[in-house]
C-alpha cells in the first residue's frame, strides 16, 4: 500500500513529505488478557530484550539489494564533473558517488561514507577532489574516489557548490550566506564573511584568487583576493541563479530561475541578459572556451550555444525528466544528469543525446511475483511494469487506465488483477499483454488486493467497503467491514476462505468464510497499519506507522509489538514462510528477520527514496519497489555482497575456490586480508574483460565472503582476481544454466 510523495523543485532542493491517509486516533476496546496472551508476550519479550543491542545492524558494505530501475541507480543526481572525455563523476542523494572510465557507458558506485546528500563535485585531476553536501559534509579522495575522507567544515549549513582552481585552494558555498575557504586541500576551511544569510547555490574559480558565487534574489558575489573581501555585483534580476561558469578571469555566465542566463565579457562588472527562450528554470551550466557551452534544467531542457550566447538553440533531450547538472570537456562530449538519477550523454555536441535504460519514474506502489522471474509493479497515472527474466529487464504495459494503482496480485505468471484510484480494477489472463476493465461498484479508492486463486479475490477500500469475487472479477460484491471510521489498506489471504485486512488506526479484521463474516481483532496499537502478510493460517505479520510490526502466531487470536529497531514507517511486508520476511518503508528502509520477527535487521538498500511494496518468492529471491520508478532486487535475501565474516587477524592474504562450483546462479567468494588493505574484487569473462566489480574499497584486516550473481551473464568459464596492497591472486569458476 503506497502513500504520495510530492516533489518540490523550487530552487533546486527538495523534500518528500508523506501523505497520511488516515488520522491515527484512539482505539476503543479491551485488551486481550487471556494467560496464552500474557505468556507469547512474556517469551517474546524477554528474547527481544536480550537481542535488543543486536536487533538492528548496518553495514556499509556492498548492499545485497541492486538497481533495476532507474539504471544505472535512481538516487537524484545534482552534480557531474569529466576531466576528460572519459572519466567523470556524478553525485547526489544518500550519498551517493558514481564514477565511470569510459565515457558513461557503466557507472560504478563509490563508497562515500555518508548518507547525506551530495550536492557538488569537484576534480582537479584523475585523483584530486572533493565533494560538499547537507549538513556540513564536506569529503576529498586522492586516489580517483578509491577512498574518500571526510573533512571538517565546522557548520552544519547545507553545502550545495563547491570549486577548486587547484589542488589546495578551494571554495565551497550554501545555505545561511556559508563561504568556505582552504589554502591546503582541505585540512583546514576558514568562514569567510560573504555579508548575507540567504542561499548560495553555485561557485566557480578561475585561478586560486579570482571566483564568483551565485544564489538566491539574482546574488552575484565576485571576489579577485581568494575570497578576503567579495564584491557585490548588479545582477539585474531578482530570479534566483543556481549556476556559474568562467571559462577565464573575464568571460563567465549564469544560469537560474525562470530561464535566466546572464553573460559577463569583463569578469563581472557589466552582466547582460542573453534570451534563453524558455521560462523553464535552468540549473546548472558548462563552457569549454568563451563561444561554447550549455545548460541544462527543468524538464528536460537542454540549450546549446557557439556564439558566447548572442543565440541559445534548444536541443532535443529525449525526456521531460530535470536536469541539475551538466558537465563538457570538449565542444562534442558532455554528459548530463538529474532527477532519479537520469544520465544522458552526448559525443557530438548535442546534437543527439543518449540516455541510460529508464523503464518509468513513476511512484512504484504494489508487486507481485509468481517465482523468482516473472512479476509485476504498479503505479501512479496507471504505469504498469513487467518481467519474465527476474528484472533483467522490465517492460512497460498498457493498462487502459490514468489512474494510480496501488496494489496488485497474481496467482500464476499469467493471471492477475490490478487495484487503484476511484475504484479502479483492471484485470490480465495473458501476462499483461492486455489488461481489461472491470467493474467494481465503488468509486472509492481500493487500497489492497489479494487473490487465492484465479478466481477467488478480496480487496479493500475506504470506509467500510470489502469488495469480493468468486469468478475472477467477472462480479465484485461488495461486503462491509463493520468499521466505517478506518481505511483498510492491506489484505491478505491463504485460501478462498480465511484472510486478514488491516487499516487506520490499528484496525485488524478477520474473516475465516470468504468474508461474509468480519470481526475485529486487537491489535493493541493505534499506529496506522499498512501492510500484512500471512504464510498459514495462523502465522501471520503487520506492518504500519512508526516502525510499528506486529506478530500472531494463532490466526490473529492474539497480536504481540514486536521491536523493529525504527521508526520509520513501513508500508509493506512478505514473508515466504514461517520465519523469513521482509519490510520495506519510507527513507529507503529494509528490515529483515530470519527468526519470525524475533529480531530485525536493517539492511542497506542504497536508496533514501520511499519503499511501498516488497514481493519475495523464496527466501532469496525479492523485489522492493518505491518512489520515483524504483526498483530494487535481490538474489540473496538482502544480505550484503561484502561480509566480513572474522575480524580475527589472518596469518596472510588469501583468496578461496568459490562455492559452489560449478554454480548457478550465485556464488561464494572469500577471501583473507592479514592488514588493512585497498582491496579490489574483479570477475573477468573468457575474453579478459572486467564484466562486474565487487569489491573496490579500503577493508580492514580479517576474513571476508563476497556473493556473485551471475545471472544476467551467460553460461560459461569466469575468473575472478583479488588485488591487495602487495597480493594479487586469481582462480577460475564456471557458471552452468
Amino acid at each position: 500500500m503506497a502513500f504520495g510523495v510530492f516533489f518540490c523543485c523550487g530552487n533546486g532542493y527538495y523534500k518528500n513529505s508523506d501523505i497520511k491517509c488516515c488520522q491515527e486516533e484512539l482505539l476503543t476496546g479491551t485488551v486481550n488478557k487471556s494467560k496464552e496472551f500474557k505468556k507469547m508476550r512474556k517469551i517474546i519479550l524477554l528474547i527481544q530484550v536480550a537481542l535488543l543491542f543486536l536487533a538492528v545492524t548496518k553495514t556499509y558494505s556492498q548492499p545485497g539489494w541492486f538497481w533495476q530501475n532507474p539504471l544505472p541507480q535512481g538516487n537524484h543526481l545534482y552534480s557531474v564533473q569529466f576531466i576528460n572525455t572519459n572519466t567523470g563523476w556524478a553525485v547526489g542523494e544518500f550519498g551517493t558517488i558514481l564514477r565511470t572510465i569510459n565515457g558513461g557507458a557503466n557507472w560504478s558506485p563509490q563508497t562515500s561514507g555518508t548518507g547525506n546528500r551530495i550536492n557538488s563535485v569537484c576534480f582537479t585531476n584523475a585523483n584530486t577532489g572533493t565533494a560538499v553536501g547537507h549538513f556540513g559534509t564536506i569529503i576529498r579522495t586522492t586516489n580517483g574516489g578509491t577512498n574518500w575522507t571526510p573533512q571538517t567544515s565546522d557548520t552544519t549549513k547545507f553545502l550545495f557548490g563547491v570549486s577548486f582552481a587547484d589542488a589546495n585552494n578551494g571554495t565551497a558555498v550554501g545555505s545561511g550566506g556559508t563561504i568556505l575557504r582552504t589554502t591546503n586541500g582541505g585540512i583546514n576551511w576558514t568562514l569567510q564573511t560573504s555579508g548575507l544569510t540567504i542561499y548560495l547555490y553555485s561557485v566557480c574559480f578561475s585561478d586560486a584568487n579570482t571566483g564568483t558565487v551565485v544564489g538566491q534574489n539574482g546574488t552575484i558575489l565576485r571576489t579577485t583576493n581568494g575570497g578576503i573581501n567579495w564584491a557585490f555585483h548588479i545582477s539585474g534580476t531578482s530570479n534566483t541563479l543556481n549556476g556559474v561558469t568562467f571559462t577565464d578571469a573575464n568571460n563567465g555566465t549564469v544560469v537560474g530561475q525562470n530561464g535566466t542566463i546572464l553573460r559577463t565579457t569583463n569578469g563581472g562588472i557589466i552582466w547582460t541578459p542573453q534570451t534563453s527562450g524558455t521560462a523553464n528554470t535552468l540549473y546548472s551550466v558548462s563552457f569549454t572556451n568563451a563561444n561554447t557551452g550549455t545548460t541544462v534544467g527543468y524538464g528536460g531542457t537542454i540549450l546549446r550555444t557557439t556564439n558566447g550566447g548572442i543565440n541559445w538553440t534548444s536541443q532535443t533531450s529525449g525526456t521531460t525528466i530535470s536536469f541539475y547538472s551538466v558537465s563538457f570537456t570538449d565542444t562534442d562530449n558532455g554528459t548530463a544528469v538529474g532527477y532519479a538519477g537520469i544520465t544522458v550523454r552526448t559525443t557530438n555536441g548535442g546534437t543527439t543525446w543518449t540516455s541510460h535504460l529508464i523503464v518509468t519514474i513513476q511512484h512504484l506502489s504494489g508487486v507481485c511475483f509468481t517465482d523468482a522471474n516473472n512479476g509485476t509493479a504498479v503505479g501512479n497515472a496507471g504505469t504498469i511494469v513487467r518481467t519474465t527474466n527476474g528484472g533483467i529487464n522490465w517492460i512497460s504495459q498498457i493498462s487502459g487506465t490514468t489512474n494510480s494503482l496501488f496494489s496488485v496480485s497474481f496467482t500464476d505468471a499469467n493471471t492477475g488483477t490490478a487495484v487503484g484510484y476511484a475504484g479502479t480494477i483492471v484485470r490480465t489472463t495473458n501476462g499483461g499483454t492486455n489488461w481489461n476493465s472491470q467493474t467494481s461498484g465503488t468509486i472509492s479508492d481500493i487500497w489492497s488486493v489479494c487473490f487465492t486463486d484465479a478466481n477467488n479475490g478480496i480487496a479493500v477500500c475506504g470506509g467500510d467497503v470489502i469488495l469480493r469475487t468468486t469468478n475472477g472479477g467477472t462480479n465484485w460484491i461488495i461486503q462491509m467491514s463493520g468499521i466505517s471510521s478506518s481505511i483498510l489498506l492491506g489484505v491478505h489471504f491463504t485460501d478462498a476462505n480465511t484472510g486478514t485486512a488491516v487499516g487506520g488506526q490499528g484496525t485488524i479484521l478477520r474473516t475465516t468464510n470468504g468474508g461474509i463474516n468480519w470481526f475485529s481483532q486487537t491489535s493493541g496499537t493505534t499506529k496506522g497499519l499498512n501492510g500484512v502478510s500471512f504464510t498459514d493460517a495462523n502465522n501471520g505479520t503487520a506492518v504500519g506507522s512508526s516502525g510499528t510490526i506486529l506478530r500472531t502466531i494463532n490466526g490473529g487470536t492474539t497480536w504481540v509489538s514486536l521491536i523493529s529497531g525504527t521508526i520509520e514507517h513501513l508500508y509493506g511486508v512478505s514473508f515466504t514462510d514461517v520465519v523469513n520476511g521482509t519490510a520495506v518503508g519510507s527513507q529507503g528502509t529494509v528490515l529483515r528477520t530470519t527468526n519470525g520477527g524475533i529480531n530485525w535487521t536493517l539492511q542497506e538498500s542504497g536508496t533514501g527514496n520511499e519503499l511501498y511494496g516488497v514481493s519475495f518468492t523464496d527466501a532469496n529471491n525479492g523485489t522492493a519497489v518505491g518512489s520515483f520508478g524504483t526498483i530494487l532486487r535481490t538474489t540473496n535475501g538482502g544480505v550484503p555482497f561484502v561480509n566480513q565474516i572474522s575480524n580475527e587477524i589472518p596469518e596472510g592474504f588469501s583468496l578461496y575456490q568459490n562455492y559452489p562450483n560449478p554454480f548457478n546462479p550465485i556464488t561464494n567468494i572469500k577471501f583473507d586480508l592479514r592488514k588493512s588493505s585497498n582491496t579490489k574484487l574483479i570477475i573477468y569473462n573468457i575474453l579478459g574483460k572486467e564484466i562486474a566489480t565487487l569489491v573496490n574499497e579500503k577493508l580492514n584486516a580479517g576474513s571476508y565472503e563476497v556473493y556473485w550473481d551471475g545471472s544476467a551473464y551467460p553460461s560459461g568459464v569466469y575468473f575472478y582476481k583479488l588485488t591487495t596492497d602487495g597480493f594479487s591472486d586469481v582462480k577460475k569458476m564456471i557458471l552452468i544454466k
